[in-house]
């Protein structure tokens, strides 16, 4: 398994290696990729799109950064967030809170899994850290479903903040099949994660989702 090397402080962070990674769901990521390439822009997601209609004043943040120095008190802080905010909301989709397919909003007591991920960067956001380190980001999830999380981009690799898995992972530890996410350099830029010209092989139990199914969460 691709374990990513955190110095001296991998214990004191308790992020354990899950007992699988996320390259047999990524086969287009380098496996020495600390921090997930990106490859080129792509689509924005419309429930993101429809977020920014409702929320102009939110969507036009600038990215202020594109990466924090991940020390030990930053490590703590995402963690409690992340832990916080998952203990705080209640799983449920927009069709049971909203009556309607797709709506991204920040949630109270109740949400779907973008705004798990929304509430969470606005918290860390607040906390001094840069939306251009806070990147939501779609995905599909092992099984195949649309998924979002939000990945928090740092000095020694991106983790994964989830409503699903209760730990902080590094992206490589985790069984997500992922789309695209925000551009660290503009928020209202969506770049993809995976590379469509590499030869894929996506048929099996264990890889991917096929591209035809790999759609954008909306």
């Amino acid at each position: 398994m691709i374990r990513l090397m955190l110095g001296t402080f991998v214990l004191m962070m308790s992020c354990v290696a899950a007992s699988a990674n996320a390259f047999h769901f990524n086969p287009t990521q380098p496996t020495s990729a600390r921090n997930m390439l990106t490859f080129g822009t792509t689509s924005m997601p419309v429930g993101y799109y429809n977020y920014c209609r409702n929320y102009a004043e939110r969507c036009a943040r600038a990215p202020e950064g594109p990466s924090v120095q991940l020390t030990k008190p930053r490590w703590r802080e995402i963690v409690a967030v992340n832990a916080e905010v998952n203990q705080a909301v209640a799983p449920l989709t927009d069709m049971e809170i909203f009556g309607v397919e797709e709506r991204w909003e920040y949630p109270t007591t109740v949400g779907d899994c973008e705004d798990y991920a929304l509430m969470k960067r606005k918290r860390l956001n607040e906390m001094g850290y840069p939306l251009g380190a806070l990147l939501l980001t779609v995905a599909r999830d092992a099984s195949g479903g649309g998924h979002a999380v939000l990945t928090v981009v740092t000095d020694l690799g991106d983790f994964i903040l989830d409503n699903v898995e209760q730990k902080v992972l590094p992206w490589q530890e985790t069984e997500i099949y992922y789309l695209k996410r925000q551009s660290q350099d503009d928020l209202n830029l969506w770049v993809s994660l995976v590379d469509e010209t590499a030869p894929l092989a996506f048929s099996g139990g264990k890889s991917a989702p096929s591209t035809a199914a790999a759609r954008e969460k909306r």
